[in-house]
């Protein structure tokens, strides 16, 4: 079926990727450490595709550190955003440091902790969206997003992680993804539905909505990244795909460079 694909030659934003170095500090989440996966470890996983960029994303191992963050932007350029989580008592004058950096979005992460609660998720996105112009980005199964969607389609600007985890609960996605609410269009492994179904849906919904990533180094997935993911999201969408592999996140994150 992809013998005709060369995938060296199809244009990555991996807007879900995780960097790990064990030089900086990290937080057991239920007795879980990630193994170490640094700048140069990605980097040469990304060589089977054309990398134009991509969004360093925080885990709950990481928590409130910063500068495990600020050093992979460094090292990876500015062709990368990144993804944090931060305190309710965050200052004005770190927020505008991080965004400087290139760091574009805050994170809540309900399903795994190691951020802020989501009884400050109003609070947080209006004030990082007026003072830097950022979004907020959720690991959150579809399960719970019922509950939620009047409190998050009136927020300024929201991501869902890792299409939403679950079957149950996906009508609920779909509606906030008709509101504007985009997807992260990653973690294939984790989720126990057809992603090729749930890809055509809700590009159908939103075409702008859908966001491709690795998922890389796929932390506690049942299964981990492979390149096939990148083939089953041009599987499913055909001529449509370049814009969820790589247009979508650029004018979302805006990078520096791309």
């Amino acid at each position: 079926m992809f013998a005709d694909i060369d995938l060296s030659t199809v244009k990555i934003f991996d807007g879900h990727m995780h960097i790990i170095d064990k030089r900086f500090p990290l937080v057991e989440n239920d007795g879980f450490l990630p193994d170490e996966f640094t700048t140069i470890d990605y980097l040469a996983r990304a060589k089977t595709f054309t990398l134009v960029g991509g969004a360093v994303v925080s885990g709950s191992f990481q928590c409130f550190d910063q500068t495990y963050l600020l050093d992979a932007l460094d090292k990876l350029g500015p062709s990368f955003v990144g993804v944090t989580q931060l305190p309710v008592t965050v200052t004005d004058q770190e927020l505008i440091r991080l965004a400087e950096a290139g760091v574009r979005a805050v994170r809540f992460n309900v399903k795994r902790g190691g951020s802020e609660e989501l009884a400050h998720l109003e609070e947080m996105a209006v004030r990082v969206h007026e003072l830097v112009n950022w979004h907020v980005e959720l690991y959150i199964d579809s399960s719970n997003l019922g509950q939620l969607e009047n409190r998050l389609i009136a927020l300024p600007a929201v991501c869902i992680d890792h299409l939403g985890l679950s079957k149950k609960g996906f009508s609920s996605l779909l509606r906030l993804v008709e509101k504007g609410v985009k997807v992260k269009c990653t973690g294939f492994g984790r989720v126990d539905f057809d992603v090729k179904q749930a890809l055509k849906d809700i590009y159908s919904a939103n075409p702008a909505a859908l966001i491709f990533g690795t998922d890389q180094p796929s932390t506690r997935a049942p299964r981990p990244y492979s390149d096939g993911d990148i083939l089953m999201v041009i599987d499913a969408l055909g001529d449509c795909a370049n814009q969820v592999l790589s247009e979508n996140a650029l004018q979302f994150y805006a990078p520096k460079k791309c």
